[in-house]
Protein backbone atom coordinates (compact mmCIF):
# COMPACT_ATOMS: atom_id res chain seq x y z
CA UNK A 1 0.00 0.00 0.00
CA UNK A 2 3.11 2.45 1.21
CA UNK A 3 4.54 1.19 -2.29
CA UNK A 4 1.42 2.05 -4.46
CA UNK A 5 1.11 5.40 -2.54
CA UNK A 6 4.67 6.63 -3.34
CA UNK A 7 4.19 6.01 -6.97
CA UNK A 8 1.67 7.98 -7.38
CA UNK A 9 2.61 10.86 -4.81
CA UNK A 10 3.44 14.36 -6.99
CA UNK A 11 5.28 16.71 -4.51
CA UNK A 12 3.25 19.40 -6.69
CA UNK A 13 0.03 18.65 -6.31
CA UNK A 14 0.48 19.04 -2.16
CA UNK A 15 3.04 21.78 -2.64
CA UNK A 16 2.67 23.67 1.06
CA UNK A 17 2.34 20.72 3.14
CA UNK A 18 5.20 19.01 1.34
CA UNK A 19 7.17 22.48 1.92
CA UNK A 20 6.25 22.19 5.54
CA UNK A 21 7.43 18.85 6.16
CA UNK A 22 10.66 19.46 4.41
CA UNK A 23 10.91 22.32 7.23
CA UNK A 24 9.82 20.70 9.93
CA UNK A 25 12.05 17.75 9.50
CA UNK A 26 15.33 19.98 8.74
CA UNK A 27 14.17 22.65 11.88
CA UNK A 28 13.70 19.25 14.24
CA UNK A 29 17.41 17.65 13.19
CA UNK A 30 18.77 21.01 13.74
CA UNK A 31 17.15 21.42 17.33
CA UNK A 32 17.93 18.90 18.51
CA UNK A 33 21.63 18.60 17.39
CA UNK A 34 22.64 21.49 18.44
CA UNK A 35 22.65 21.03 22.67
CA UNK A 36 24.77 17.89 21.97
CA UNK A 37 27.28 19.84 19.17
CA UNK A 38 27.98 22.41 22.71
CA UNK A 39 28.32 19.63 25.00
CA UNK A 40 31.04 17.67 22.49
CA UNK A 41 32.79 21.16 21.72
CA UNK A 42 33.13 22.36 25.71
CA UNK A 43 34.24 19.01 26.79
CA UNK A 44 37.00 18.04 24.27
CA UNK A 45 37.66 22.03 24.37
CA UNK A 46 37.01 22.76 21.03
CA UNK A 47 36.93 26.04 20.77
CA UNK A 48 37.50 29.22 18.80
CA UNK A 49 40.43 31.63 20.75
CA UNK A 50 40.15 35.09 20.57
CA UNK A 51 42.98 36.60 18.87
CA UNK A 52 43.62 40.40 17.71
CA UNK A 53 41.21 39.83 14.64
CA UNK A 54 38.90 38.70 16.68
CA UNK A 55 36.08 41.05 17.62
CA UNK A 56 34.90 38.27 20.32
CA UNK A 57 36.38 38.10 24.02
CA UNK A 58 35.26 34.56 24.87
CA UNK A 59 36.46 31.17 23.79
CA UNK A 60 33.39 29.84 21.77
CA UNK A 61 32.95 26.62 19.90
CA UNK A 62 33.16 26.90 15.95
CA UNK A 63 30.99 23.19 14.95
CA UNK A 64 27.91 25.21 13.90
CA UNK A 65 28.37 23.90 10.32
CA UNK A 66 27.82 20.39 11.88
CA UNK A 67 23.78 20.71 12.72
CA UNK A 68 23.70 22.41 9.38
CA UNK A 69 24.83 19.43 7.62
CA UNK A 70 23.34 17.11 9.25
CA UNK A 71 19.98 18.38 9.36
CA UNK A 72 20.21 18.88 5.29
CA UNK A 73 21.31 15.38 4.69
CA UNK A 74 18.13 13.95 6.41
CA UNK A 75 15.90 16.08 4.26
CA UNK A 76 17.50 15.38 1.41
CA UNK A 77 17.55 11.20 2.32
CA UNK A 78 14.28 11.58 3.36
CA UNK A 79 12.66 13.50 0.83
CA UNK A 80 15.21 12.94 -1.72
CA UNK A 81 13.97 9.74 -3.37
CA UNK A 82 10.53 11.81 -4.30
CA UNK A 83 11.97 14.94 -6.05
CA UNK A 84 14.97 15.11 -8.73
CA UNK A 85 17.17 12.50 -7.05
CA UNK A 86 20.26 12.81 -8.88
CA UNK A 87 20.83 16.46 -8.55
CA UNK A 88 19.80 15.84 -5.00
CA UNK A 89 22.83 12.61 -4.51
CA UNK A 90 25.33 15.19 -6.29
CA UNK A 91 24.34 18.16 -4.16
CA UNK A 92 24.70 15.94 -0.82
CA UNK A 93 28.16 14.71 -2.37
CA UNK A 94 29.54 18.19 -3.18
CA UNK A 95 28.42 19.09 0.65
CA UNK A 96 30.47 16.09 2.20
CA UNK A 97 33.53 16.95 0.43
CA UNK A 98 33.05 20.78 1.76
CA UNK A 99 31.99 19.74 5.32
CA UNK A 100 35.08 17.31 5.70
CA UNK A 101 37.42 20.57 4.33
CA UNK A 102 35.61 22.49 6.54
CA UNK A 103 35.79 20.45 9.94
CA UNK A 104 39.46 19.70 9.43
CA UNK A 105 39.88 23.75 8.86
CA UNK A 106 38.33 24.71 12.25
CA UNK A 107 39.70 22.10 14.16
CA UNK A 108 43.46 22.14 12.78
CA UNK A 109 43.83 25.02 9.89
CA UNK A 110 44.08 23.90 6.56
CA UNK A 111 45.37 26.16 3.63
CA UNK A 112 43.79 28.47 1.29
CA UNK A 113 45.17 25.98 -2.08
CA UNK A 114 43.44 22.60 -0.32
CA UNK A 115 40.13 24.83 0.14
CA UNK A 116 40.09 26.12 -3.07
CA UNK A 117 40.27 22.46 -4.71
CA UNK A 118 37.49 21.10 -2.67
CA UNK A 119 35.54 24.01 -4.09
CA UNK A 120 36.15 22.84 -7.25
CA UNK A 121 35.82 19.31 -7.10
CA UNK A 122 32.25 19.90 -5.88
CA UNK A 123 31.39 22.20 -8.19
CA UNK A 124 32.73 20.16 -10.95
CA UNK A 125 30.55 17.29 -10.08
CA UNK A 126 27.38 19.29 -10.19
CA UNK A 127 28.69 20.57 -13.65
CA UNK A 128 29.73 17.98 -15.21
CA UNK A 129 27.11 15.56 -14.16
CA UNK A 130 23.99 17.35 -14.02
CA UNK A 131 24.73 19.68 -16.41
CA UNK A 132 23.66 22.59 -14.33
CA UNK A 133 25.44 25.51 -15.44
CA UNK A 134 25.10 29.57 -16.20
CA UNK A 135 24.07 28.82 -20.05
CA UNK A 136 23.55 32.93 -20.86
CA UNK A 137 22.79 36.29 -19.22
CA UNK A 138 19.62 37.08 -21.05
CA UNK A 139 21.22 39.57 -23.16
CA UNK A 140 23.54 41.25 -20.30
CA UNK A 141 26.44 42.81 -21.60
CA UNK A 142 25.47 41.44 -25.08
CA UNK A 143 25.65 38.27 -23.67
CA UNK A 144 22.76 35.39 -24.94
CA UNK A 145 24.24 32.02 -25.26
CA UNK A 146 27.76 31.05 -23.40
CA UNK A 147 30.08 28.82 -25.39
CA UNK A 148 30.13 25.06 -23.07
CA UNK A 149 33.55 25.58 -22.07
CA UNK A 150 33.42 29.25 -21.01
CA UNK A 151 30.18 28.62 -19.22
CA UNK A 152 31.60 25.95 -17.44
CA UNK A 153 34.76 28.31 -16.38
CA UNK A 154 32.20 30.79 -15.12
CA UNK A 155 30.20 28.92 -13.82
CA UNK A 156 33.16 27.60 -11.16
CA UNK A 157 34.04 31.03 -10.82
CA UNK A 158 30.55 31.66 -9.68
CA UNK A 159 30.77 29.24 -7.36
CA UNK A 160 33.86 29.91 -5.45
CA UNK A 161 33.12 33.14 -5.53
CA UNK A 162 29.83 32.93 -3.27
CA UNK A 163 31.37 30.18 -1.46
CA UNK A 164 34.36 32.16 -0.44
CA UNK A 165 31.88 35.57 0.09
CA UNK A 166 30.01 33.91 2.65
CA UNK A 167 33.20 32.25 4.34
CA UNK A 168 34.40 35.96 4.44
CA UNK A 169 31.28 37.35 5.44
CA UNK A 170 31.10 35.37 9.17
CA UNK A 171 32.35 37.78 11.39
CA UNK A 172 29.37 39.38 13.06
CA UNK A 173 26.84 37.89 15.35
CA UNK A 174 23.91 36.26 12.68
CA UNK A 175 25.65 38.11 9.76
CA UNK A 176 25.90 34.86 7.71
CA UNK A 177 23.97 33.25 8.97
CA UNK A 178 21.01 35.71 8.46
CA UNK A 179 21.72 36.29 4.95
CA UNK A 180 21.92 33.08 4.64
CA UNK A 181 17.87 33.07 5.21
CA UNK A 182 17.04 35.71 3.41
CA UNK A 183 18.68 34.38 0.30
CA UNK A 184 16.95 31.05 1.36
CA UNK A 185 13.60 32.42 1.43
CA UNK A 186 14.24 34.52 -1.54
CA UNK A 187 15.16 31.61 -3.93
CA UNK A 188 12.39 29.57 -2.10
CA UNK A 189 10.10 31.72 -3.35
CA UNK A 190 10.90 32.63 -7.22
CA UNK A 191 11.91 28.55 -7.70
CA UNK A 192 8.04 27.91 -6.15
CA UNK A 193 6.94 30.21 -8.92
CA UNK A 194 8.51 28.43 -11.31
CA UNK A 195 7.47 25.44 -10.41
CA UNK A 196 11.40 23.86 -9.39
CA UNK A 197 9.99 21.85 -6.30
CA UNK A 198 13.16 19.80 -6.15
CA UNK A 199 14.88 23.50 -5.09
CA UNK A 200 12.30 24.88 -3.34
CA UNK A 201 12.44 22.20 -1.11
CA UNK A 202 15.85 22.69 -0.45
CA UNK A 203 15.72 26.13 0.44
CA UNK A 204 13.09 25.97 2.79
CA UNK A 205 14.71 22.73 4.23
CA UNK A 206 18.51 25.35 4.84
CA UNK A 207 15.84 27.74 6.52
CA UNK A 208 14.62 25.17 9.14
CA UNK A 209 18.17 24.34 9.62
CA UNK A 210 19.42 27.69 10.05
CA UNK A 211 16.89 28.95 12.26
CA UNK A 212 18.17 27.37 15.31
CA UNK A 213 21.85 28.08 15.08
CA UNK A 214 20.91 31.69 14.54
CA UNK A 215 19.04 31.27 18.32
CA UNK A 216 22.88 30.15 19.30
CA UNK A 217 25.09 32.53 17.45
CA UNK A 218 22.43 35.52 18.86
CA UNK A 219 22.68 33.67 22.40
CA UNK A 220 25.59 35.02 25.36
CA UNK A 221 24.82 31.96 27.21
CA UNK A 222 25.33 29.30 24.62
CA UNK A 223 27.17 30.89 21.85
CA UNK A 224 28.04 28.77 18.70
CA UNK A 225 29.93 30.84 15.11
CA UNK A 226 29.19 28.74 11.99
CA UNK A 227 32.55 27.80 11.55
CA UNK A 228 34.51 27.13 7.69
CA UNK A 229 31.91 24.06 8.28
CA UNK A 230 29.16 25.85 8.32
CA UNK A 231 30.04 28.53 5.92
CA UNK A 232 31.47 26.98 2.93
CA UNK A 233 28.29 24.42 3.37
CA UNK A 234 25.95 27.16 3.23
CA UNK A 235 27.91 28.90 0.41
CA UNK A 236 27.74 26.41 -1.68
CA UNK A 237 24.34 25.82 -1.35
CA UNK A 238 23.20 29.40 -2.04
CA UNK A 239 25.88 29.35 -5.00
CA UNK A 240 24.04 26.23 -6.63
CA UNK A 241 20.49 28.25 -6.28
CA UNK A 242 21.77 31.11 -8.06
CA UNK A 243 23.50 28.66 -11.10
CA UNK A 244 20.12 26.64 -10.89
CA UNK A 245 17.90 29.26 -10.97
CA UNK A 246 19.84 31.30 -13.86
CA UNK A 247 20.29 27.86 -15.93
CA UNK A 248 16.70 26.86 -15.52
CA UNK A 249 15.68 30.37 -17.05
CA UNK A 250 17.94 30.24 -19.49
CA UNK A 251 16.93 27.38 -20.74
CA UNK A 252 13.17 27.53 -20.91
CA UNK A 253 12.60 30.75 -22.56
CA UNK A 254 9.01 30.96 -21.92
CA UNK A 255 10.01 31.72 -18.38
CA UNK A 256 8.51 34.75 -16.21
CA UNK A 257 12.35 35.56 -15.19
CA UNK A 258 13.82 34.56 -18.51
CA UNK A 259 14.44 38.77 -18.96
CA UNK A 260 15.81 39.06 -15.29
CA UNK A 261 17.35 36.12 -13.45
CA UNK A 262 20.69 37.43 -13.65
CA UNK A 263 19.87 40.37 -12.01
CA UNK A 264 17.61 39.34 -9.52
CA UNK A 265 20.37 36.42 -8.32
CA UNK A 266 22.43 38.97 -8.24
CA UNK A 267 20.52 40.97 -5.91
CA UNK A 268 19.95 38.05 -3.56
CA UNK A 269 23.53 38.04 -2.46
CA UNK A 270 24.42 41.44 -3.30
CA UNK A 271 26.33 41.93 -0.14
CA UNK A 272 28.65 39.13 0.31
CA UNK A 273 29.70 39.89 -3.49
CA UNK A 274 29.52 44.07 -2.95
CA UNK A 275 31.78 43.14 0.66
CA UNK A 276 34.43 40.61 -1.18
CA UNK A 277 35.22 42.02 -4.03
CA UNK A 278 35.60 45.21 -1.78
CA UNK A 279 37.82 43.28 0.75
CA UNK A 280 39.95 41.73 -2.10
CA UNK A 281 40.42 45.38 -3.55
CA UNK A 282 41.49 46.94 -0.35
CA UNK A 283 43.89 43.88 0.15
CA UNK A 284 45.27 43.11 -3.41
CA UNK A 285 46.04 46.56 -4.27
CA UNK A 286 45.38 48.95 -1.34
CA UNK A 287 47.37 46.75 1.30
CA UNK A 288 49.37 44.49 -1.21
CA UNK A 289 48.67 41.09 0.26
CA UNK A 290 47.31 38.10 0.11
CA UNK A 291 43.68 38.35 -0.50
CA UNK A 292 43.13 35.05 2.01
CA UNK A 293 44.86 37.18 4.82
CA UNK A 294 41.85 38.47 7.26
CA UNK A 295 41.69 41.60 8.40
CA UNK A 296 39.44 44.18 9.74
CA UNK A 297 38.31 46.00 6.70
CA UNK A 298 34.94 44.41 5.67
CA UNK A 299 31.78 46.46 5.90
CA UNK A 300 30.83 44.78 9.35
CA UNK A 301 33.72 46.47 10.82
CA UNK A 302 32.93 49.44 9.49
CA UNK A 303 29.13 49.54 10.98
CA UNK A 304 30.39 48.72 14.26
CA UNK A 305 33.00 51.26 13.78
CA UNK A 306 30.46 53.90 13.70
CA UNK A 307 28.61 52.48 16.46
CA UNK A 308 26.42 49.80 15.35
CA UNK A 309 25.74 46.60 17.91
CA UNK A 310 26.30 42.98 16.40
CA UNK A 311 22.66 42.49 16.53
CA UNK A 312 22.19 45.98 14.67
CA UNK A 313 24.58 45.49 12.10
CA UNK A 314 23.46 42.21 11.39
CA UNK A 315 19.98 43.83 10.92
CA UNK A 316 21.06 46.54 8.98
CA UNK A 317 22.77 44.13 6.61
CA UNK A 318 20.19 42.11 5.98
CA UNK A 319 16.97 44.42 5.44
CA UNK A 320 19.12 46.55 3.05
CA UNK A 321 19.87 43.70 0.92
CA UNK A 322 15.92 42.39 1.29
CA UNK A 323 15.11 45.78 0.21
CA UNK A 324 18.05 45.68 -3.05
CA UNK A 325 16.03 42.45 -4.05
CA UNK A 326 11.92 43.74 -4.00
CA UNK A 327 12.98 47.10 -6.23
CA UNK A 328 14.97 44.24 -7.94
CA UNK A 329 11.70 42.54 -8.50
CA UNK A 330 9.35 45.30 -8.94
CA UNK A 331 11.69 46.16 -11.87
CA UNK A 332 12.25 42.41 -13.21
CA UNK A 333 10.45 43.35 -16.56
CA UNK A 334 12.45 46.75 -17.29
CA UNK A 335 15.46 46.45 -20.21
CA UNK A 336 18.26 43.97 -18.69
CA UNK A 337 21.01 46.77 -18.69
CA UNK A 338 18.49 49.24 -17.17
CA UNK A 339 17.64 46.34 -14.32
CA UNK A 340 21.20 46.37 -13.80
CA UNK A 341 22.28 49.66 -13.81
CA UNK A 342 19.35 50.41 -10.91
CA UNK A 343 20.48 47.81 -8.85
CA UNK A 344 24.29 48.86 -8.96
CA UNK A 345 22.68 52.24 -8.06
CA UNK A 346 20.38 51.59 -5.39
CA UNK A 347 22.61 48.82 -3.73
CA UNK A 348 25.62 50.97 -3.50
CA UNK A 349 23.80 54.03 -2.66
CA UNK A 350 21.55 52.03 0.22
CA UNK A 351 25.27 50.57 2.01
CA UNK A 352 26.81 54.12 1.51
CA UNK A 353 24.39 55.89 3.42
CA UNK A 354 24.53 55.48 6.82
CA UNK A 355 28.72 55.67 6.21
CA UNK A 356 28.09 58.85 4.93
CA UNK A 357 25.80 60.02 7.76
CA UNK A 358 28.43 59.32 10.10
CA UNK A 359 30.86 60.92 8.26
CA UNK A 360 28.76 64.37 8.07
CA UNK A 361 27.85 63.97 11.78
CA UNK A 362 31.88 63.93 12.44
CA UNK A 363 32.79 67.11 9.86
CA UNK A 364 30.01 68.99 11.74
CA UNK A 365 31.69 68.45 14.91
CA UNK A 366 34.60 69.13 13.81
CA UNK A 367 33.54 72.45 12.40
CA UNK A 368 32.15 73.58 15.57
CA UNK A 369 35.13 72.40 17.72
CA UNK A 370 37.05 75.09 15.45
Amino acid sequence: MIKQLLEYFNPVDYLYLWLLFAFIIAFVVSIFTFPAILNVARAKNLMDEPGDRSIHATRTPTLGGIGIYLSMVVVITIVGALLDTKVLLLILGGMTILFFLGLKDDLLILSPRKKFFGQLLAALLLIIFTDTRIAGLSGLLGITILPYWFSVVFTLFVYVLIINAYNLIDGVDGLAGTLALFASAAFAYVFILIEDVSMGTIAIALIGSLLPFLRLNFSKRNKIFMGDTGSMIVGFLIAFFVIRFIGHTQIHRASIFYNSSPILALSIVFFPLLDTLRIFFIRLIVHKKSPFVADKNHLHHRYLEIGFTHFQTTSCVVLTNALIFIIAFLCRNFEIHLQFLILMVTGTVFYSVFFVYDWILKYKVKEQLN
